[in-house]
């Protein structure tokens, strides 16, 4: 297959071969696969880094689709770049493959409505870290994770510190009590005549209380320092205060409203191993552990009434470059 190195990700049969192809990887064995559904031939090459792959010696060949299990590192995070005669595409896992976190994940590989894709290995969303083990602390410096952003409230990341890789070199505790999974916070939303009511006032608040605001404004201003990347901001589940922190970043980087409700949502996918006990034990707590469209549509329509748009939110409110943050995180 000749195909040349500059050619950027393209069109497969109208499709991008973004949607056509995925890594998959175990959370228990981290074994990795390769599942593609292209009808044509095609090569896999890989790499520590997206700039590191290797394209002149694949790691795996094939023609048509299936799931094709992958030789590769199981503690250092490993970058694709898969070819076919209709063009290249980078690839990486999305979830990050390790036993003390559920909801880690790459921002990376997202589409945008210009059709550019944001950036592999910059920028990650993620649950507590507390409870990282050593295997996962070297795959997060073998990326390097060099920041790392902390939403908890103090007595949260008091009763369950982080556990930082050695690569990260920045810490920043920006607290929002919103979204707060301490058994006193979980406690206080059970009191809540109505827990979904709850939940959507909730995020309310994080787009339009004042402490809250200004936590997202130092989160822009994080992320848009080069020297911060890459970089990892969380929260308790991964799914509220990282949650719209990440909405924010991917309105900014000029992703959809409905992807990024997707993205949103995908927290209940991986968060589920997390808190189904709790949920089968008590029901009523269904709410505070789910991400449900309607909470975070909430806090869109919030910024909508309070500024008129998203991007208004962005620009006047929380300081943001959008010219800089699409410079620093999505391929050209």
């Amino acid at each position: 297959m000749v195909l040349p190195l500059n050619k950027s990700i393209s069109m497969y049969q109208g499709e991008d071969i973004n949607l056509k192809a995925r890594i998959l990887r175990d959370k228990q064995s981290k074994a990795a696969s390769l599942e593609i559904d292209i009808s044509d031939e095609w090569a896999l090459y890989a790499g520590f880094s997206v700039e590191d792959i290797d394209f002149t010696t694949p790691i795996l060949k094939g023609k048509g689709k299936g799931i094709f299990p992958l030789n590769v590192s199981l503690t250092a995070r490993s970058y694709f770049g898969l070819m076919t005669p209709k063009g290249r595409s980078v690839l990486a896992e999305r979830h990050l493959p390790m036993a003390g976190s559920y909801n880690f994940r790459d921002l990376g590989g997202i589409k945008t409505a210009e059709g550019r894709y944001i950036k592999w290995g910059k920028l990650f969303r993620g649950d507590d870290m507390s409870n990282l083990t050593d295997e996962d602390l070297t795959y997060l410096s073998s990326i390097p994770i060099t920041s790392v952003i902390d939403f908890r409230a103090e007595n949260e990341s008091r009763r369950a510190p982080d556990k930082l890789p050695p690569s990260a070199r920045f810490t920043y505790p920006i607290a929002i009590t919103p979204g707060n999974l301490s058994s006193e916070g979980i406690q206080a939303n059970l009191l809540k005549s109505n827990v979904n009511l709850h939940m959507k006032h909730m995020n309310r608040l994080l787009v339009s209380d004042p402490v809250c605001v200004r936590a997202f404004r130092i989160l822009f201003a994080i992320v848009q320092n080069n020297l911060s990347a890459p970089l990892a901001f969380h929260c308790s589940a991964g799914k509220d205060r990282a949650g719209m922190g990440a909405a924010l970043i991917l309105f900014a980087l000029g992703v959809d409203e409905a992807t990024i409700m997707e993205d949103y949502l995908s927290s209940n996918k991986y968060l589920e191993d997390k808190y189904s006990n709790i949920i089968n034990k008590y029901p009523r707590a269904e709410p505070i552990f789910t991400a449900k469209k309607m909470f975070l549509q909430a806090g869109i329509n919030q910024i909508k009434r309070d500024h008129g748009t998203v991007m208004d939110f962005l620009t006047k409110e929380l300081k943001v470059d959008i010219v800089r943050m699409r410079r620093i995180y999505l391929d050209k």
